[in-house]
């Protein structure tokens, strides 16, 4: 309960901070807002007119991830404000002890791996809205190696 009120403090304050400046048009900076399947927090950034960082915190029934992302972007033509984008990325976190992918991990056990990303970024144009649809494909390295796909529908609101 505490974490979810001071999510809607945080949120809702970026909200105000940024209700002036905020991107109305087809583009924008920084998005903040959750990524579904299997549920993150998600806060995106241009670095440059094409290029993003993306970080992700992850909060699932076997444990805790964050991940980075650095995604290059390209327009798709004759769609304003849609754009492809792919990139590498990679992640720590920890289990809270479970069995998955067949192995017991401990409660603490360590996730550390490699990730990439390939998706779909909308801006809705004259509304801070932005969506997104991708697939994140990561190789698990330590305790138990595998390879697994994860991503989902992001929506976020943009400044």
């Amino acid at each position: 309960m505490r974490k979810t009120l001071l999510l809607v403090l945080i949120v809702s304050s970026l909200f105000s901070l940024s209700s002036s400046g905020q991107s109305m048009g087809s583009s924008y900076q920084t998005a903040l807002g959750i990524k579904f399947w299997p549920g993150a927090i998600s806060i995106k950034h241009f670095i440059n007119d094409n290029k993003a960082i993306e970080g992700l915190a992850n909060f699932w029934d076997r444990g805790f991830r964050f991940t980075g992302l650095y995604e290059i972007h390209g327009d798709i033509n004759d769609v304003e404000g849609l754009k492809w984008y792919v990139g590498p990325g990679a992640h720590i976190g920890w289990y809270n002890g479970t069995h998955y992918h067949g192995y017991d991990y401990g409660d603490g056990a360590l996730s550390l791996g490699a990730d990439g990303v390939l998706g779909l970024d909308y801006k809705f144009n004259g509304a801070p809205i932005n969506i997104s649809l991708d697939i994140n494909p990561y190789l698990e390295l330590v305790n138990h190696a595998y390879i697994d796909v994860w991503g989902g529908l992001g929506v976020r609101y943009t400044f």
